[in-house]
């Protein structure tokens, strides 16, 4: 069973579940606030989609971080700070069974899922 990532009032969030509801699929929501998020699991989807594109640069949260919290990333350290503040995770990531996708597109939930 397909397992959704994210925050619930996140609306890209609220996209994809409306989405996989309105399909039929059955999934399992995993809300990062309410369910937390282990050091390893973060450290697994960065393995596989790489930090940089789960560092959502776009996010208030993240204008709202010093520039000496911006500056001279790593992977540690960013995600340390996507440990410390999850809204900074880009959403979904949407765990298939058998890859990981990051985002909401129809087109690609549509190609993978059906």
């Amino acid at each position: 069973m397909p397992v959704l990532y994210g925050i619930k009032n996140c609306d890209t969030v609220k996209k994809a579940r409306l989405w996989l509801d309105s399909n039929g699929i059955a999934y399992q929501f995993y809300d990062y606030r309410v369910d937390g998020l282990a050091s390893e699991q973060l450290q697994h989807f960065a393995a596989d989609l790489g930090w940089e594109t789960m560092l959502n640069r776009s996010s208030t949260s993240w204008r709202q971080l010093s520039t000496e919290q911006q500056a001279n990333l790593t992977e540690e350290k960013a995600l340390q700070l996507m440990l410390d503040t999850p809204t900074l995770i880009k959403r979904p990531i949407l765990n298939t069974g058998s890859e990981l996708l990051i985002g909401f597109k129809p087109e690609i939930y549509q190609a993978k899922l059906t």
